[in-house]
């Protein structure tokens, strides 16, 4: 585990001051999981000479509360063990964190994940954590952030203040590991506009607001960019790529509308940084069937479109981009769903599909049955790094 990370978590724990043990409820509850990857071709790069990985992770997680529920206690660590990748072989801490509940206020300290954005196929505002970048390639799976948060309750709306001590770096596959780029990313030289590095405290404020058939939320965020640019450097007499962490002032809108059936969403995004600054967004709406044949089974059918105004020149996956997908829900003792979508990119004429699958089996078990396809359309897309990932995954996962 990284001592730094560990140590800014529980900095931040004494900080917030000293919590009374009375009442004191304590729960420990986790998973166990084994993972499969079959690939349909092997890689594109040297050291992916192989079609099959397997990986084995588990993620306990250890509750207390205290003093009648005003106090919360949750530690949550991580570790995985990958067949081929040193990289994706890694620990983390998911939450150490305290909370104290008064009438009006909530004060969160310590390493918590916090999630932001209502769209399914890109999570375009969502910036607080950092992206565990080896864990998947959705872009789902967050790394620990060390903060204070103060959560205030009024009648007009939620006010969520920030303060982040401490930046998590993105993590990366290595040389052997899957869906990368043709050069290694080197994140033991990661470089920081910041003087301050990864110590750099960075700060944000978020307004929520439920009313009516709409949920809303707005923010503001100061300090150290999670997406980096990246530069050609060189290690071991080998061309890398260099990660450089910008600092950046952001603002961010997500809305939802409820009506009847029909989601209808939106994110919206406005970032300044010394090299430039833009607007991107991502909307979508989705329609549920509930009860298809008078039966117990939902079905959604979804629609999103991802811009961003930098067009070709972005950096980022979404730039110019349609997603048309379908989500089942059997609604069923064993919770199954199946969620499958297919992504166009209008810039380069590039394709991408993914399925997804899990059910519960038993009082313990649950199965999951996931699917990754990629065609570039163009020599240019980033997407041409990992047209030969195509993939399968089969997970499970043993709940304690």
């Amino acid at each position: 585990m990284n001592k730094q990370l560990l140590s800014a978590g529980l900095t931040a724990l004494l900080l917030s001051g000293s919590v009374q043990a009375e009442d004191v409820f304590f729960e420990m509850t986790g998973k166990l999981s084994g993972e499969f990857r079959g690939y349909i071709d092997e890689g594109k790069f040297t050291g992916q000479d192989y079609q099959t990985s397997t990986s084995l992770s588990i993620e306990p997680e250890l509750f207390w509360e205290l003093n009648g529920g005003d106090d919360i206690v949750t530690f949550t660590p991580f570790y995985r063990i990958d067949q081929h990748d040193d990289e994706r072989t890694h620990g983390d801490i998911r939450e150490l964190s305290w909370i104290h509940v008064a009438d009006d206020w909530e004060l969160r300290t310590g390493l918590r994940s916090v999630f932001w954005g209502v769209t399914e196929f890109n999570h375009l505002v969502d910036v607080i954590n950092q992206t565990d970048g080896i864990e998947d390639s959705d872009g789902e799976d967050k790394l620990g952030q060390p903060m204070i948060n103060l959560s205030l309750v009024k009648d007009w709306g939620i006010v969520d203040l920030f303060v982040l001590p401490g930046f998590r770096e993105r993590t990366f596959a290595g040389t052997d590991g899957r869906l990368r780029s043709g050069l290694v990313v080197d994140t033991d030289n990661a470089r920081y506009e910041s003087g301050d590095g990864d110590q750099h405290i960075d700060t944000a404020i978020r307004w929520s607001q439920s009313f009516d058939l709409f949920d809303v939320g707005l923010y503001w965020f100061n300090g150290t960019n999670r997406d980096p640019r990246f530069e050609v450097g060189m290690k071991n007499a080998m061309p890398v790529l260099i990660p450089v962490y910008e600092q950046m002032n952001q603002v961010g809108f997500d809305g939802q509308a409820t009506i009847d059936s029909w989601l209808w969403k939106l994110e919206l995004l406005w970032r300044d940084t010394s090299a430039e600054q833009y607007t991107a967004l991502q909307a979508g709406v989705e329609y549920t069937f509930y009860g298809i044949a008078e039966s117990t089974v939902d079905l959604g059918v979804l629609a999103e479109y991802g811009w961003d105004e930098r067009g070709k020149n972005a950096d980022a996956n979404f730039q110019n981009d349609l997603f048309i997908g379908s989500r089942v829900t059997l609604n069923d003792e064993a919770s199954t769903e199946f969620l499958a979508g297919v992504g166009y990119d209008v810039d380069y004429q590039s394709h991408s599909f993914f399925a997804e699958a899990s059910s519960r089996f038993g009082d313990n078990w649950k199965v999951s049955l996931d699917a990754r396809f990629f065609d570039a359309g163009d020599s240019q897309d980033p997407i041409v790094n990992i047209e030969q990932d195509d993939m399968v995954q089969l997970t499970a996962d043993y709940y304690f």
